[in-house]
Protein backbone atom coordinates (compact mmCIF):
# COMPACT_ATOMS: atom_id res chain seq x y z
CA UNK A 1 0.00 0.00 0.00
CA UNK A 2 2.87 2.02 0.59
CA UNK A 3 3.82 2.04 -2.74
CA UNK A 4 0.86 2.40 -3.90
CA UNK A 5 0.67 5.34 -2.36
CA UNK A 6 3.85 6.91 -3.73
CA UNK A 7 3.10 5.51 -7.08
CA UNK A 8 -0.38 7.52 -6.89
CA UNK A 9 1.43 10.63 -5.70
CA UNK A 10 4.57 10.96 -8.34
CA UNK A 11 1.76 9.62 -11.26
CA UNK A 12 0.73 13.36 -11.89
CA UNK A 13 3.75 15.48 -11.87
CA UNK A 14 2.02 18.84 -11.82
CA UNK A 15 -0.59 18.02 -9.31
CA UNK A 16 2.44 17.16 -7.46
CA UNK A 17 4.10 20.35 -8.03
CA UNK A 18 1.18 22.51 -7.10
CA UNK A 19 0.74 19.74 -4.06
CA UNK A 20 4.26 20.65 -2.96
CA UNK A 21 4.75 24.00 -3.18
CA UNK A 22 1.16 24.94 -1.89
CA UNK A 23 2.17 23.16 1.51
CA UNK A 24 6.04 24.66 0.96
CA UNK A 25 4.65 28.16 0.68
CA UNK A 26 2.77 28.18 3.54
CA UNK A 27 5.52 26.45 5.95
CA UNK A 28 8.03 28.87 4.56
CA UNK A 29 5.56 31.45 5.68
CA UNK A 30 5.54 30.40 9.04
CA UNK A 31 9.58 29.61 9.43
CA UNK A 32 10.54 32.80 7.37
CA UNK A 33 8.85 34.64 9.84
CA UNK A 34 9.78 33.31 12.58
CA UNK A 35 13.31 33.18 11.68
CA UNK A 36 13.27 37.09 10.86
CA UNK A 37 11.90 37.50 14.42
CA UNK A 38 14.30 34.99 15.80
CA UNK A 39 17.19 37.21 14.04
CA UNK A 40 15.58 40.60 15.53
CA UNK A 41 15.91 38.95 18.86
CA UNK A 42 19.17 37.78 18.85
CA UNK A 43 20.67 41.12 16.95
CA UNK A 44 19.11 43.15 19.27
CA UNK A 45 20.58 41.62 22.41
CA UNK A 46 24.04 41.49 20.88
CA UNK A 47 25.18 44.74 22.58
CA UNK A 48 24.08 43.06 25.81
CA UNK A 49 25.99 39.60 25.03
CA UNK A 50 29.18 41.11 23.81
CA UNK A 51 29.54 43.78 26.40
CA UNK A 52 31.85 42.01 28.67
CA UNK A 53 30.03 42.38 31.65
CA UNK A 54 28.77 39.02 33.63
CA UNK A 55 26.61 41.29 35.92
CA UNK A 56 24.15 43.96 35.01
CA UNK A 57 23.19 46.59 37.44
CA UNK A 58 20.26 48.89 36.70
CA UNK A 59 17.62 51.28 39.08
CA UNK A 60 15.67 48.87 40.89
CA UNK A 61 12.71 47.05 38.79
CA UNK A 62 14.20 48.46 35.61
CA UNK A 63 15.00 44.70 33.80
CA UNK A 64 15.21 45.58 29.89
CA UNK A 65 16.82 48.42 28.09
CA UNK A 66 14.72 48.58 24.84
CA UNK A 67 12.18 51.79 25.80
CA UNK A 68 13.11 51.52 29.42
CA UNK A 69 15.16 54.35 31.71
CA UNK A 70 17.85 53.83 34.51
CA UNK A 71 19.43 56.40 36.56
CA UNK A 72 21.95 55.00 39.41
CA UNK A 73 23.78 57.73 40.99
CA UNK A 74 27.69 57.58 41.24
CA UNK A 75 27.77 56.24 44.83
CA UNK A 76 26.02 52.94 43.63
CA UNK A 77 29.57 52.62 41.15
CA UNK A 78 31.84 53.41 44.50
CA UNK A 79 29.85 50.86 46.92
CA UNK A 80 30.12 48.25 43.97
CA UNK A 81 33.70 48.57 43.09
CA UNK A 82 34.19 48.11 46.47
CA UNK A 83 32.45 44.21 46.86
CA UNK A 84 34.41 41.19 46.99
CA UNK A 85 34.53 38.73 43.86
CA UNK A 86 34.36 42.07 41.56
CA UNK A 87 37.36 42.31 38.77
CA UNK A 88 36.32 45.04 37.30
CA UNK A 89 33.21 48.08 36.95
CA UNK A 90 32.39 49.92 34.24
CA UNK A 91 29.16 52.55 34.67
CA UNK A 92 27.42 53.26 31.21
CA UNK A 93 25.40 55.70 29.74
CA UNK A 94 22.56 55.18 27.79
CA UNK A 95 19.82 56.77 25.44
CA UNK A 96 17.40 55.90 22.46
CA UNK A 97 18.18 59.07 20.36
CA UNK A 98 18.59 59.36 16.63
CA UNK A 99 21.89 59.88 14.10
CA UNK A 100 21.34 62.57 11.90
CA UNK A 101 23.26 62.29 8.84
CA UNK A 102 21.79 65.15 6.27
CA UNK A 103 18.64 64.41 5.48
CA UNK A 104 18.74 60.58 6.91
CA UNK A 105 17.57 59.11 10.46
CA UNK A 106 18.65 56.29 12.15
CA UNK A 107 17.28 55.57 15.64
CA UNK A 108 20.17 54.14 17.58
CA UNK A 109 21.18 52.77 21.38
CA UNK A 110 23.80 55.36 22.28
CA UNK A 111 25.93 54.64 24.33
CA UNK A 112 28.25 57.11 26.81
CA UNK A 113 31.71 55.26 27.56
CA UNK A 114 33.80 56.47 30.56
CA UNK A 115 37.89 57.00 29.29
CA UNK A 116 39.26 53.82 29.36
CA UNK A 117 36.45 51.75 29.34
CA UNK A 118 37.15 47.70 29.87
CA UNK A 119 33.21 46.91 29.31
CA UNK A 120 30.23 48.32 27.04
CA UNK A 121 32.46 49.26 24.38
CA UNK A 122 32.22 48.45 20.30
CA UNK A 123 33.32 44.36 20.08
CA UNK A 124 34.41 44.80 16.49
CA UNK A 125 36.08 47.33 15.15
CA UNK A 126 35.91 47.42 10.94
CA UNK A 127 38.27 50.85 10.98
CA UNK A 128 38.68 53.67 12.83
CA UNK A 129 39.17 53.84 16.62
CA UNK A 130 37.76 51.72 18.84
CA UNK A 131 37.01 54.23 21.85
CA UNK A 132 35.59 57.38 21.22
CA UNK A 133 37.23 61.00 22.08
CA UNK A 134 35.56 64.10 22.59
CA UNK A 135 33.05 65.02 20.50
CA UNK A 136 33.69 61.68 18.57
CA UNK A 137 31.28 58.68 17.63
CA UNK A 138 31.86 55.33 16.86
CA UNK A 139 29.12 54.13 14.41
CA UNK A 140 27.79 50.96 12.94
CA UNK A 141 29.46 50.42 9.28
CA UNK A 142 26.12 49.78 7.78
CA UNK A 143 23.91 52.53 8.98
CA UNK A 144 26.84 55.00 7.99
CA UNK A 145 27.35 53.58 4.80
CA UNK A 146 23.66 53.94 4.12
CA UNK A 147 23.48 57.80 6.16
CA UNK A 148 26.79 58.37 3.07
CA UNK A 149 29.19 59.23 5.85
CA UNK A 150 32.53 57.72 6.79
CA UNK A 151 35.26 58.31 8.71
CA UNK A 152 36.09 61.85 9.54
CA UNK A 153 32.61 62.97 8.36
CA UNK A 154 30.04 64.61 10.68
CA UNK A 155 26.70 63.34 12.19
CA UNK A 156 24.37 64.83 14.66
CA UNK A 157 23.44 63.64 17.80
CA UNK A 158 21.12 65.16 20.44
CA UNK A 159 21.06 67.99 18.17
CA UNK A 160 25.37 68.18 19.07
CA UNK A 161 27.94 67.84 15.99
CA UNK A 162 29.93 64.57 16.53
CA UNK A 163 32.88 63.14 13.88
CA UNK A 164 33.04 59.71 12.83
CA UNK A 165 35.64 58.26 14.86
CA UNK A 166 35.53 54.76 13.94
CA UNK A 167 33.22 52.03 12.07
CA UNK A 168 32.08 48.88 14.30
CA UNK A 169 30.27 45.66 12.83
CA UNK A 170 27.48 43.76 14.20
CA UNK A 171 26.00 47.12 15.72
CA UNK A 172 22.95 47.06 14.06
CA UNK A 173 19.57 45.36 13.87
CA UNK A 174 16.34 45.61 11.48
CA UNK A 175 15.07 48.31 14.52
CA UNK A 176 17.85 50.20 15.06
CA UNK A 177 21.50 50.28 16.12
CA UNK A 178 24.28 51.08 18.72
CA UNK A 179 26.52 54.25 18.61
CA UNK A 180 29.22 54.98 21.25
CA UNK A 181 30.05 58.43 22.28
CA UNK A 182 32.37 59.46 25.69
CA UNK A 183 30.39 59.86 28.51
CA UNK A 184 31.59 62.93 28.98
CA UNK A 185 29.98 64.41 26.27
CA UNK A 186 27.19 62.25 27.27
CA UNK A 187 26.85 64.49 30.24
CA UNK A 188 27.57 67.83 28.86
CA UNK A 189 24.55 66.96 26.47
CA UNK A 190 22.60 66.02 29.23
CA UNK A 191 23.20 68.22 31.95
CA UNK A 192 24.14 65.33 34.08
CA UNK A 193 26.98 64.65 35.82
CA UNK A 194 26.88 62.69 39.27
CA UNK A 195 24.39 59.87 37.83
CA UNK A 196 24.89 57.00 35.07
CA UNK A 197 22.37 54.73 33.30
CA UNK A 198 23.71 50.63 34.17
CA UNK A 199 26.68 49.03 36.12
CA UNK A 200 28.62 46.70 33.95
CA UNK A 201 30.50 44.24 36.29
CA UNK A 202 33.22 41.90 35.68
CA UNK A 203 32.98 39.51 38.10
CA UNK A 204 36.57 37.34 39.16
CA UNK A 205 37.40 33.75 38.20
CA UNK A 206 36.06 31.05 40.10
CA UNK A 207 33.15 33.48 41.47
CA UNK A 208 29.13 32.84 40.26
CA UNK A 209 27.43 35.89 38.34
CA UNK A 210 24.03 34.56 40.09
CA UNK A 211 26.13 34.98 43.33
CA UNK A 212 27.39 38.31 43.09
CA UNK A 213 24.24 39.73 41.16
CA UNK A 214 22.49 38.47 44.35
CA UNK A 215 25.07 40.02 46.68
CA UNK A 216 24.64 43.28 45.30
CA UNK A 217 21.50 43.56 45.29
CA UNK A 218 21.45 42.20 48.88
CA UNK A 219 23.98 45.15 49.98
CA UNK A 220 22.91 47.95 47.78
CA UNK A 221 19.90 49.78 47.78
CA UNK A 222 16.81 50.31 44.95
CA UNK A 223 18.83 48.66 42.29
CA UNK A 224 18.60 45.45 40.61
CA UNK A 225 21.00 43.29 39.51
CA UNK A 226 21.23 40.83 36.86
CA UNK A 227 23.45 38.32 34.92
CA UNK A 228 24.22 39.28 31.51
CA UNK A 229 21.90 36.33 30.28
CA UNK A 230 19.06 37.31 32.31
CA UNK A 231 19.04 40.67 31.51
CA UNK A 232 19.48 39.68 27.62
CA UNK A 233 16.05 37.55 28.13
CA UNK A 234 14.07 40.43 29.70
CA UNK A 235 15.34 42.44 26.55
CA UNK A 236 14.37 39.13 24.12
CA UNK A 237 10.89 39.21 25.91
CA UNK A 238 10.22 42.68 25.75
CA UNK A 239 10.33 42.09 21.19
CA UNK A 240 8.19 39.21 21.81
CA UNK A 241 5.29 40.35 23.73
CA UNK A 242 5.68 43.81 20.93
CA UNK A 243 5.58 41.30 18.18
CA UNK A 244 3.11 38.57 19.30
CA UNK A 245 0.12 39.22 18.01
CA UNK A 246 1.66 39.70 14.30
CA UNK A 247 3.78 36.36 14.40
CA UNK A 248 0.07 34.57 15.59
CA UNK A 249 -1.18 36.29 13.11
CA UNK A 250 0.96 35.70 9.94
CA UNK A 251 1.18 32.11 11.51
CA UNK A 252 -2.26 31.34 11.30
CA UNK A 253 -3.04 33.19 7.93
CA UNK A 254 0.27 30.09 6.21
CA UNK A 255 -1.36 27.71 8.45
CA UNK A 256 -4.85 28.24 7.08
CA UNK A 257 -3.37 28.61 3.53
CA UNK A 258 -1.03 24.80 3.89
CA UNK A 259 -4.31 23.36 5.67
CA UNK A 260 -6.60 24.30 2.63
CA UNK A 261 -4.39 23.74 -0.20
CA UNK A 262 -3.09 19.94 1.28
CA UNK A 263 -6.86 18.92 2.35
CA UNK A 264 -7.76 20.40 -1.79
CA UNK A 265 -5.09 17.97 -3.30
CA UNK A 266 -5.24 14.92 -1.04
CA UNK A 267 -8.86 15.22 -1.43
CA UNK A 268 -9.41 15.76 -5.44
CA UNK A 269 -6.12 13.19 -6.24
CA UNK A 270 -8.15 10.21 -3.92
CA UNK A 271 -11.68 10.89 -5.67
CA UNK A 272 -9.43 11.28 -9.36
CA UNK A 273 -8.60 7.44 -8.17
CA UNK A 274 -11.82 6.00 -6.47
CA UNK A 275 -12.09 3.45 -9.55
CA UNK A 276 -8.87 2.53 -8.69
CA UNK A 277 -9.70 1.96 -5.17
CA UNK A 278 -12.82 0.40 -5.79
CA UNK A 279 -10.97 -1.98 -7.54
CA UNK A 280 -8.70 -3.02 -4.58
CA UNK A 281 -11.66 -2.75 -2.21
CA UNK A 282 -12.77 -5.54 -4.92
CA UNK A 283 -9.99 -7.56 -5.03
CA UNK A 284 -9.82 -7.87 -1.22
CA UNK A 285 -8.27 -4.96 0.06
CA UNK A 286 -9.69 -3.78 3.55
CA UNK A 287 -10.63 0.19 4.36
CA UNK A 288 -7.58 0.22 6.79
CA UNK A 289 -5.17 -0.52 3.49
CA UNK A 290 -6.87 2.28 1.61
CA UNK A 291 -6.39 4.63 4.52
CA UNK A 292 -3.16 3.79 4.86
CA UNK A 293 -2.39 4.52 1.31
CA UNK A 294 -4.06 7.97 1.68
CA UNK A 295 -1.91 8.87 5.17
CA UNK A 296 0.74 7.94 3.61
CA UNK A 297 0.08 10.20 0.20
CA UNK A 298 -1.04 13.29 2.30
CA UNK A 299 2.80 13.03 4.86
CA UNK A 300 4.52 12.17 2.23
CA UNK A 301 3.14 15.39 0.24
CA UNK A 302 3.89 17.56 3.54
CA UNK A 303 7.34 16.34 4.58
CA UNK A 304 8.33 17.05 0.70
CA UNK A 305 6.84 20.91 1.25
CA UNK A 306 8.62 20.75 4.85
CA UNK A 307 11.78 20.20 3.32
CA UNK A 308 11.91 22.62 0.35
CA UNK A 309 10.17 25.56 2.42
CA UNK A 310 13.38 24.87 5.15
CA UNK A 311 16.01 24.77 2.79
CA UNK A 312 14.29 27.91 0.94
CA UNK A 313 14.48 29.53 4.53
CA UNK A 314 17.98 28.26 5.14
CA UNK A 315 19.18 29.41 1.70
CA UNK A 316 17.63 33.17 2.54
CA UNK A 317 19.68 33.51 5.77
CA UNK A 318 22.31 33.43 4.43
CA UNK A 319 21.88 35.24 1.00
CA UNK A 320 19.80 38.35 2.59
CA UNK A 321 22.97 39.27 5.01
CA UNK A 322 25.41 39.55 1.99
CA UNK A 323 22.84 42.00 0.10
CA UNK A 324 24.20 44.76 3.35
CA UNK A 325 20.49 44.34 4.92
CA UNK A 326 20.40 44.60 8.37
CA UNK A 327 17.67 41.77 8.38
CA UNK A 328 18.89 38.83 9.47
CA UNK A 329 17.02 35.34 9.61
CA UNK A 330 17.96 32.74 12.39
CA UNK A 331 16.02 29.35 12.27
CA UNK A 332 15.62 27.95 15.72
CA UNK A 333 14.93 24.66 17.72
CA UNK A 334 11.49 26.07 18.83
CA UNK A 335 10.69 27.31 15.38
CA UNK A 336 11.28 23.59 13.59
CA UNK A 337 9.42 21.80 16.49
CA UNK A 338 6.24 24.32 15.79
CA UNK A 339 6.68 23.78 12.33
CA UNK A 340 6.76 20.24 12.28
CA UNK A 341 4.05 19.83 14.34
CA UNK A 342 1.67 22.11 12.29
CA UNK A 343 2.97 20.09 9.75
CA UNK A 344 1.66 16.69 11.14
CA UNK A 345 -1.73 18.41 11.73
CA UNK A 346 -1.69 19.50 8.17
CA UNK A 347 -0.72 16.53 6.74
CA UNK A 348 -3.41 14.18 9.31
CA UNK A 349 -6.59 16.97 8.27
CA UNK A 350 -5.81 16.41 4.62
CA UNK A 351 -6.51 12.83 4.78
CA UNK A 352 -9.71 13.32 6.79
CA UNK A 353 -12.17 14.32 4.72
CA UNK A 354 -10.85 11.32 1.45
CA UNK A 355 -10.87 8.49 3.82
CA UNK A 356 -14.47 9.56 4.66
CA UNK A 357 -15.07 8.74 0.64
CA UNK A 358 -12.92 5.86 0.47
CA UNK A 359 -14.92 3.92 3.51
CA UNK A 360 -18.21 4.50 1.88
CA UNK A 361 -16.70 3.08 -1.94
CA UNK A 362 -18.82 0.09 -3.30
CA UNK A 363 -16.69 -2.28 -4.82
CA UNK A 364 -19.42 -2.56 -7.37
CA UNK A 365 -19.34 0.40 -8.96
CA UNK A 366 -16.19 -0.61 -10.72
CA UNK A 367 -17.87 -3.54 -12.31
CA UNK A 368 -20.67 -0.79 -13.26
CA UNK A 369 -18.23 0.80 -14.61
CA UNK A 370 -18.97 3.97 -12.93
Amino acid sequence: MIRLAFRNLFQNKARLLISVGGVALALLLILALDAVFAGVERQITDYIQHSGADVWVSQEDVRNMHMASSSLPDSVARRVKSMPGIEAVTPIHYLTNNIVAGDERSLAYIIGLPEGASLGGPWQISSGSALPGKEEVIMDRNVAEKSGVGLGDEVQILGEDFKVAGLSEGTSSLVNSVAFISARDFEDLRRNYDSFSFLLVKVEPGDSPQAVAARIEAQVRDVTAQTTDEFAEQERKVVKDMSTDVITIMNAIGFLIGLAVMALTVYTSTLARRREYGMLKALGADNRDLYLTVLAQAFSSVALGFTFGLIVTLVLSLLIPMSGSNLELEVSSSSLLKLSAVSVVIAAFSAMLPIRQIAGLDPAMVFRGR
